[in-house]
């Protein structure tokens, strides 16, 4: 058995096909578009190409939001959400995107264009399972 493994990217393991937010939206308008989707994250759209993109989940919901008593329909998303987000390129072999992810004690990272453009969310899951596998 060979233990030589293609040099799988990125772009070949992402998830594409991601929500949107807006920063000025609830936190009530997330958890409505989580809850819909079936999802656990959000990217928060940049405001302008100087932005850098933003995340907002259920962990930071639950820490910034619930925990501390606060009204999720009088939070905006701006408040809570993670910003800026670890991002890798969509060309990055998933070797390298998964060691930086786990130095950094992070289990995903948006995945950009040249321009930085949000073009999907990598996971250390799908990662492992894309160089295990097959």
């Amino acid at each position: 058995m060979s233990t030589q493994k293609r040099n799988i990217r990125v772009s070949e393991v992402m998830i594409s096909d991601l929500k949107t937010i807006e920063g000025l939206a609830t936190v009530a308008d997330a958890l409505a578009m989580m809850r819909k989707n079936s999802i656990s994250s959000l990217v928060v759209n940049r405001r302008d190409a100087d932005d850098e993109a933003g995340l907002i989940d259920v962990a930071g919901i639950a820490r910034e939001v619930i925990a501390r008593n606060r009204a999720p329909d009088r939070v905006h998303v701006y408040e809570v959400m993670s910003k800026p987000v670890v991002s890798l390129p969509a060309t990055m072999q998933v070797r390298y995107a998964a060691r930086h992810l786990v130095s950094l004690g992070l289990n995903r990272a948006l995945v950009v264009d040249e321009e930085r453009n949000v073009t999907g969310m990598v996971t250390l899951r799908d990662m492992v399972l894309a160089r295990t596998t097959g």
